[in-house]
């Protein structure tokens, strides 16, 4: 991903390389004494680090009783079935309506439509708002549709076993949604004194971007959450063997759109096929596309993301993604690095995805058309209109034609890795995470984090709790699940970045 953030704490580099190599267990248990001694030096950042000193002990105390709650919160979250469509995120935002009451602060729901609702709660620091300063916790309470038959245990009923708490939504983003308000609820019960305010939001239909979208939310109710700086889903803290890896915040994402390929032709009796059926003409189609490769491409964060991400690789890998942009090895480095992982071929490139199939009336009917979905998802700066002159002269056939759909995604500039919250993040994580590394990121996955961007808000992207690549593969997928454990770190640390970078010194 992109450089190590590591922040000299004073420590010998053999206890240094002690601490990285602790299990997750240890890095739970060591989580709630990881504030510097007042007077203590914190050192010298590195040279890709902003300069940010370690503050006083954090208004923030043990949160094990507080994870626990969350814990409830998130089971409770998972049983309230918010598939979208249809949605019904109003239910889950008087639910967080209800707990907030109980901690004596207020919130207000934001109606968009029959159903739908947003939330939004605010810990002031002052009597005149500030919004440049304003910190905004969000997540959505939205999750993506289920296959019941392919799950070991019923999506909606918050399971928990053999560690793991299983359940739809329970990453995605359902378990941020209970860290966030476990965090805000910290900071309310610190009392501490806020040199900003900070905004707790709860929002609906991310995962289509309908007519209850963000997008939807900002043109309605912008004052009632305006913020100079947002916290929201889409980074990572990357777990392997029994370690944090690296933790990744997001800076920046790839902007999503669907396309139709239509195929058309004459319909007729299927007892009678003819070449200019329109399903064999688009089979062919789907196929040359599935083989498509973009060509490559490097934003800054992501040639930042490479570099840094190098220096913790194994070497035989490392040595090729220090070399990805050079002219006379940068072609086959890119090879090797695309086959090793996914998440990287899609970094560096445009990517096309075949999604859904439709066609036909009847089993004896040659239909006069047939359609295929494509999930795209650009890099910032790149344009549709590029990339389908590309498919166009691949599929070569004038019986396809290809159709942009309606609410395409639009491209926000990179949050900044310069800002004072950034380099929070990132102090915060190093120390919490037992000295990972620290790296921008742009992930892959549409976040509502591009609309904020558009909007001159700040917002980074970082999912809290230590994930493994299994882990993460089962967002939108069978049997997702959070390990409890990482629930319980996400819930600590979450509240550490929150409390540090609001509560005043």
């Amino acid at each position: 991903m992109s450089g190590k953030r590591r922040l000299q704490l004073g420590i010998s580099v053999g206890a240094l390389l002690l601490s990285a190599r602790l299990p997750l267990a240890a890095q739970v248990s060591s989580s709630h004494h990881v504030a510097q001694p007042a007077g203590q030096s914190a050192g010298a950042p590195t040279s890709q680090s902003p300069a940010v000193a370690i503050s006083s002990p954090s208004p923030i105390g043990d949160t094990t009783a507080l994870a626990k709650e969350a814990q409830g919160w998130l089971i409770d979250l998972v049983r309230t079935n918010t598939t979208n469509p249809p949605g019904n995120e109003q239910a889950i935002a008087k639910y967080l309506a209800h707990v907030l009451e109980k901690e004596g602060i207020q919130s207000e729901l934001l109606d968009l439509s029959p159903g739908r609702s947003a939330l939004v709660a605010r810990l002031r620091s002052s009597a005149l708002a500030d919004p440049s300063k304003a910190l905004l916790l969000v997540a959505h309470m939205d999750v993506v549709g289920i296959d019941r038959s392919k799950w070991t245990v019923d999506p909606f009923a918050a399971v928990i076993k053999d560690g793991y708490l299983y359940g739809r939504g329970s990453i995605d983003d359902k378990g941020m949604l209970a860290a966030n308000l476990a965090a805000f609820i910290a900071l309310k019960r610190s009392n501490a004194r806020l040199n900003r305010d900070v905004i707790f939001l709860a929002t609906a239909d991310e995962e289509q971007g309908g007519d209850a979208s963000i997008k939807i939310l900002i043109s309605k109710y912008w004052d009632k959450f305006a913020a100079g700086y947002a916290l929201n889903e889409g980074g990572e803290v990357f777990m392997k063997n029994g370690r944090v890896q690296y933790v990744a915040v997001q800076a920046s994402e790839k902007v999503a759109m669907n396309v139709m390929v239509v195929a058309r032709g004459p319909s007729g009796h299927a007892s009678r096929p003819t070449k200019d059926n329109a399903v064999v003409h688009l089979a062919a189609a789907v196929e040359k596309i599935g083989g498509y490769s973009a060509p490559v491409h490097f934003t800054t964060i992501v040639r930042r993301y490479f570099e840094q991400l190098a220096a913790i690789e194994p070497d035989e890998l490392a040595k090729w993604m220090r070399v990805l942009d050079s002219e006379d090895r940068g072609e086959h480095a890119q090879k090797m690095v695309s086959e090793a992982s996914s998440l990287w071929n899609s970094m560096m490139r445009d990517t096309v995805a075949p999604t859904m199939l439709s066609a036909g009336v009847r089993n004896n009917v040659i239909p006069a058309e047939a359609r295929a979905n494509l999930n795209i998802r650009l890099l910032p700066g790149n344009t549709i209109d590029v990339l389908l002159a590309a498919l166009t002269k691949l599929v070569n056939d004038p019986q396809i034609k290809f159709e942009l759909q309606p609410d395409a995604g639009l491209a926000a500039p990179p949050s900044s890795l310069e800002s004072d919250f950034y380099a929070t993040i990132s102090k915060v994580a190093t120390v919490q995470f037992n000295n990972a590394p620290v790296l921008p990121f742009q992930s892959t996955g549409a976040t509502d984090s591009s609309q904020l961007r558009l909007h001159n808000v700040q917002a980074y992207g970082l999912v809290p709790f230590p994930l493994t690549e299994e882990d993460y593969l089962r967002v939108h997928g069978d049997d997702e699940r959070l390990p409890v454990a990482s629930f319980t770190k996400g819930v600590d640390v979450l509240a550490r970045i929150v409390a540090e970078f609001a509560a005043s010194k």
